[in-house]
């Protein structure tokens, strides 16, 4: 159940949700704990403001006074919290403030003057201590709320009439600035916690989109005909690891049946050929014979006595019975390409063999003015061949190469060399000529496929049925205007 794509998704999104659910738990514990503390602390220094108020009208000291002769603070942790403290009589006169600007002053003519409550900014009030059946005509400027205070009253009855204790909180202080905050904190966990879920879902859907890509490039590259292309899995075993296996087990399957096909096409062209070549055997070789001693009879029986006559007649008898022979050998490439072979391996000697089809070629090299050489590099392994296929093989491959050197001169090397620690032979023919156009590179051992005007397109389509037949494989490597490689490999002779 785990290694499905669908069960990890949905216990990831599970996680989350607890994770959500979850941290805001905890924000919500917090923020009661410290509601909790925060009222407490407040009431407090309520308490400590209203105990100070009250002590200044007992012993007839000032605030100030009283706050810096205590032994200790009177307003202790408090005093942070409570921003002033004032004494109010009924008038609405402020008889006492910690404040220096709203305490009473000595007038010249030893009068006493006095700051209104009205006239200073005063927040909302509320009662600090709830008085049963008591409704007090405040003084003016003592406006008191429901809602949330910023200051805090006590009515206290003295000899000189009634006074109003009044703590004035920090605006900081207040629950509504709390609750903002504590607003503003939940708001930024719970941005932290879609962050983390944001991150998470978008590695998860990396993740599994990742595949998704690479099946897509697969495909493009699969309907362009390239069946090697395999799509990485990097070990997955969920659905797109199984989706990811499954197409990779098709392309495979796909490259089995091109090739099948190929195979097929050839097969069905081989018998095209076989039936083609067996017509051209029967049907011309027998007028051809006929021909051929027919033309040896005229030269001995009907030769002119003239010589100049006689010459032109030799000249013309010669050119036909080239035509022959170069007919006949036309039919007997198709033969050769479409019969069964019937070879007879032998350890052969590579060096020998090459040497031996390069030999043919010696008076044309010197008048094409061309470099042609058999090189050996290094202990060349017999190799178990039929000598005369294998010779056949060389010869079409070196004739290849001359015409593309078109009679200009160049070089022409048979290179002979070992891999594979001696199990292998390797043969490469080598030109310097007009080489192989990339789009036909892919076509040269086809059939009947030839660039030359005069060619069959048979001779290299015969070098490779012949490499086939020796279990070796056959390449080539070019490039317009330096030249051209094939390259053999065959298995060396055990």
């Amino acid at each position: 159940m785990l290694n499905s794509f669908r069960v990890r998704l949905l216990l990831l999104l599970a996680a989350l949700l607890l994770l959500a659910w979850g941290v805001q738990l905890l924000v919500n514990f917090f923020s009661v704990r410290s509601n909790t503390r925060f009222i407490v602390e407040q009431q407090k220094a309520i308490m400590a403001g209203v105990a100070l108020g009250v002590n200044s009208l007992s012993s007839g000291l000032y605030l100030d006074q009283m706050r810096d002769q205590a032994p200790q603070p009177l307003l202790g942790e408090q005093f942070e919290r409570v921003k002033n403290v004032l004494i109010v009589d009924d008038e609405g006169n402020i008889k006492d403030s910690l404040d220096e600007k709203q305490v009473p002053r000595l007038n010249p003519d030893k009068s006493i003057s006095y700051v209104k409550v009205k006239d200073i900014s005063l927040p909302p009030l509320r009662s600090a201590v709830k008085l049963p059946n008591e409704n007090p005509q405040l003084p003016e400027g003592m406006l008191t709320t429901a809602d949330d205070p910023g200051a805090f009253y006590l009515p206290v009855t003295t000899t000189n009439g009634r006074r109003y204790v009044i703590v004035v909180l920090g605006p900081e202080n207040s629950l509504m600035t709390i609750f903002r905050r504590q607003a503003l904190r939940s708001l930024l966990y719970t941005l932290a916690v879609l962050l983390v879920t944001t991150c998470l879902t978008a590695i998860v859907v990396w993740r599994f989109t990742r595949p998704i890509k690479f099946l897509s490039i697969g495909a493009r590259r699969v309907a362009d005909g390239d069946f090697s292309f395999q799509v990485p899995t990097s070990g997955r075993h969920d659905e797109m690891g199984e989706l990811t296996e499954l197409f990779n087990e098709m392309t495979v399957k796909l490259g089995r049946t091109r090739e099948l096909e190929a195979q097929l096409y050839n097969a069905e062209k081989a018998v095209v050929v076989s039936r083609l070549a067996s017509a051209i055997a029967h049907e011309i070789r027998n007028p051809l014979n006929y021909i051929n001693l027919t033309l040896d009879h005229l030269r001995a029986t009907f030769a002119p006595a003239d010589p100049e006559k006689q010459e032109k007649f030799d000249g013309l008898t010669k050119q036909l019975k080239l035509e022959v022979a170069r007919i006949n050998s036309r039919i007997t490439e198709f033969l050769n390409y479409s019969r069964p072979p019937k070879l007879d391996p032998q350890p052969v000697d590579l060096f020998a063999a090459a040497s031996d089809a390069m030999r043919i070629f010696e008076v044309q090299a010197a008048e094409s003015n061309v470099d042609a050489r058999v090189v050996k590099q290094g202990a060349v392994p017999r190799v178990m061949a039929d000598g005369e296929s294998l010779r056949s093989a060389l010869i079409n491959l070196i004739i290849n190469g001359f015409q593309a050197m078109d009679g200009t001169g160049g070089k022409l090397s048979v290179v002979l060399s070992g891999e594979d620690d001696g199990r292998r032979a390797r043969i490469a023919v080598i030109d310097s000529g007009r080489g192989i156009a990339p789009e036909d590179i892919s076509k040269v051992f086809e059939p009947y496929y030839s660039t030359k005007e005069t060619g069959t397109g048979l001779g290299l389509a015969i070098v490779k049925k012949a490499v086939d037949d020796h279990d070796g494989t056959i390449s080539v490597k070019s490039k317009v205007g330096e030249g051209t490689t094939f390259t053999i490999t065959l298995p060396a002779a055990r």
